[in-house]
């Protein structure tokens, strides 16, 4: 009796040992455990890592000692019941095991085991490696088996194909800190590395109204004051109109030329200083922007539609910015977009992107039809707005403060907390 009793007692601590294992490794980090086998920090990483990539023979290994410990410690139980209760002993062996087999061996290892993951996969990887190792003849067939039985019901094989950017974005949001600014800044940075092959440079790019250019016909001394004066390394010069943009002219080439001329202005060609323009469709993505950039070792391009028209410039910085958020440096123009207002109301210019908004305030406008603020306007009005006029799109009401001539230029953007 009292070997039969300890025999029970050591098959719960296997059924236990069984559980725990299950939860762990199904449970530990897989990206923590890649980081530890990467930087050789402890070898059992790579042992986990092997067994998750295995997961169907690890299941199968776990389950089986399982369930063959469970059913041998009942097998037991109800034969030392029978022998103290007769026929009722049954009764009181499912009684007993049932409480003891949920509590002792699968509630508390398993709870122990989502507590401490990681550790736990770490400790016992080696002994599961050496079980599926052993177990892998049963397991294999028993794979057969299940896979046969399931392709007679039209069941196909897994659909689990890697983490897709989708789980990405939902594993990001997990590691959701309201209150931690440095938290939430490196979500939206996360957020944004994901988007670059969904946005379009299109959305990002300087406005041509927006674009410092030079006329490439104006005196030589006139040309130097306005690339003094702008706060731009990097301007496209144009002859005519400034769709018909010749070239690129960048600072460092045109004080080079100055000193090599000695000051004399009069003798300097500024079309053969500039260099050669790059076009680009406004459809391009802002990854395949990005290593276009890599690539050609440039940081500055300028955009066109469909027809060949310029339809603004697009920069590193301005995909960077796509990343990070806002770069300033001590030559930059600070430009207010966006002027908060007491009763939580934002004065908002129409030229104002709907990214930089959302991003900054965490809205969740739509920016596939249009990528400023006023023209998401003007796509859901489907008109022209009269100045006062005010409209309700997604949760948000919209107060049109003014317009010069068909372009809305001032809107006061009344979020969903302030309607």
């Amino acid at each position: 009796m009292t070997i039969i009793l300890g025999a029970i007692f050591l098959l719960i601590l296997f059924s236990a040992f069984f559980s725990g294992s299950e939860t762990a490794l199904t449970a530990a980090s897989r990206p923590l455990m890649h980081q530890l086998e990467q930087s050789g920090e402890d070898s059992r990483a790579g042992i986990v890592n092997r067994l998750l990539d295995s997961k169907e023979r690890l299941i199968g290994a776990i389950l089986l000692g399982n369930n063959l410990v469970n059913i041998l410690a009942s097998a037991l139980a109800t034969s030392v019941m029978i022998e103290m209760f007769g026929e009722t002993g049954v009764v009181w062996a499912t009684l007993t095991m049932t409480v003891v087999v949920l509590i002792f061996a699968e509630i508390m290892p398993k709870t122990f085991a989502i507590q401490n993951a990681n550790r736990m996969a770490l400790a016992i990887a080696p002994i599961m490696k050496v079980l599926v190792y052993l177990l892998a003849p049963i397991t294999m067939t028993t794979q057969f088996i299940v896979a046969g039985t399931l392709r007679l019901f039209g069941a196909g094989q897994s659909e689990d194909g890697g983490q897709s950017a989708e789980e990405l974005r939902g594993a990001i949001n997990l590691h959701d800190a309201q209150n931690d600014e440095a938290i939430s800044q490196e979500r939206t940075m996360l957020h944004s590395i994901l988007d670059l092959n969904e946005v379009e440079v299109g959305e990002i790019m300087t406005h041509r109204k927006a674009v410092v250019m030079i006329d490439a016909d104006l005196p030589a001394e006139e040309m130097v004051e306005q690339v003094l004066d702008s706060p731009f390394t990097r301007i496209p010069v144009y002859r005519g109109e400034p769709d018909n943009i010749i070239g690129i002219l960048h600072a460092k080439a045109l004080l080079r030329a100055i000193r090599a001329q000695r000051g004399e202005l009069t003798e300097l060609k500024i079309e053969e200083l500039a260099a050669k323009t790059w076009f680009i469709p406004e459809a391009t993505t802002l990854l395949g922007q990005l290593e276009a950039f890599r690539a050609r070792r440039e940081h500055f391009a300028v955009v066109v539609d469909e027809y060949g028209s310029v339809m603004g410039i697009v920069t590193l910085e301005d995909i960077l910015e796509e990343i990070v958020g806002d770069i300033e440096d001590e030559h930059d123009d600070t430009v207010e977009g966006v002027q908060p207002q007491a009763d939580g109301t934002y004065i908002v210019d129409g030229v104002v992107t709907i990214r930089d908004l959302n991003r900054e305030f965490e809205w969740r406008l739509p920016d596939e039809e249009a990528s400023t603020i006023a023209g998401l306007l003007l796509h859901e009005a489907r008109r022209i707005p009269e100045v006062g006029q005010i409209f309700h799109f997604f949760g948000f009401r919209f107060e049109v403060r003014a317009r010069k001539r068909n372009q809305i230029t001032s809107i006061r953007v009344f979020p969903p907390e302030s309607d």
